[in-house]
């Protein structure tokens, strides 16, 4: 058996083939991430009949990035042509908290994806970039950490630390204002998703706490100069989540997790898996 692979920015194609066995031929869809036109390309493959097995290895980190990036600009679109009605529709009110929801979960969901796809690729031994130094990188991660259940354990922000540790590059400086936002993007995700209710008082149009402090007075701590807020949200309502959860919010999490694997993926000196679409996530 003969095993041959191709690394895409997508996915990893392996194609393992019997040399006895005579080729018919078969047509096979790959799906790539696309480039230029926007769209996820498919390219067909001839490939040999009943011995053949070929294996693919998808790519969800772009997906999310990609999802993340058109849901935002679809809520920016919305708050665009509305915010100069005196008073958006119930339907165009709901899309918009949708898109926003889930374009900011995505971000997340792409941090996520990220580090978990590179230490997969390491631990299989699946990553194949044409360059010699970067293989012996990533075989290294997987000598130096071959535990799976203690990787899986691990919080998110210390995944990408260790792995920057294991590879004898510099770790992330944890006062910069990317890293700190990304330990805000992920309390936020981790705030929605266990999400458990609590009581917020506002008054006269700003939000009170106590001194047991909410966690949506924590957010509005944070976060509340950090973008603009959503143009549809009333003055009586809370900041968290009603004044947060507009454009500004989604686009600061969009870019704010590009710069945060932009900066991790170029001190382990290998490409990201969406250097060939950053003019696809694009915000507005």
């Amino acid at each position: 058996m003969a095993d041959v692979s191709w690394y895409f920015t997508s996915f990893t194609f392996f194609l393992e083939f019997s040399e006895e066995t005579g080729f018919s031929f078969t047509v096979c869809l790959i799906t790539l991430a696309g480039r230029n036109e926007g769209i996820m390309n498919k390219i067909p493959l001839e490939t040999s009949d009943g011995e053949s097995v070929i294996r693919f290895r998808d790519c969800f980190s772009v997906r999310y990035i990609q999802s993340a990036a058109l849901l935002c600009r679809l809520g920016y679109e919305i708050e665009l042509v509305q915010g100069n009605t005196e008073e958006p529709s119930p339907d165009s009110l709901l899309r918009h908290e949708v898109f926003i929801l889930n374009s900011l979960l995505s971000s997340a969901a792409f941090l996520e994806c990220t580090i978990n796809e590179l230490y997969a690729d390491a631990a299989d031994d699946a990553c194949s970039f044409g360059d010699e130094k970067k293989e012996v990188l990533l075989r290294t991660i997987r000598e130096k950490w071959n535990n799976r259940k203690n990787f899986d354990r691990a919080p998110l922000i210390s995944r990408y630390q260790k792995i920057l540790g294991i590879a004898k590059k510099s770790l992330f400086d944890e006062t910069s204002p990317v890293f700190s936002d990304i330990r805000h993007l992920v309390e936020i995700r981790n705030y929605l998703m266990h999400y458990k209710r609590e009581w917020v008082t506002v008054h006269n149009g700003e939000e009170a706490w106590n001194s047991d402090e909410t966690l949506a007075g924590k957010f509005e701590k944070l976060l509340k100069n950090k973008f603009p807020e959503n143009p549809f949200a009333r003055n009586n309502q809370p900041f968290f989540p009603d004044k947060l959860m507009g454009h500004g919010c989604a686009e600061w999490a969009v870019l704010t997790s590009l710069a945060f694997t932009d900066e991790f993926f170029n001190k382990l000196e290998v490409p990201a898996p969406y250097d060939g679409l950053k003019n696809e996530l694009g915000t507005r």
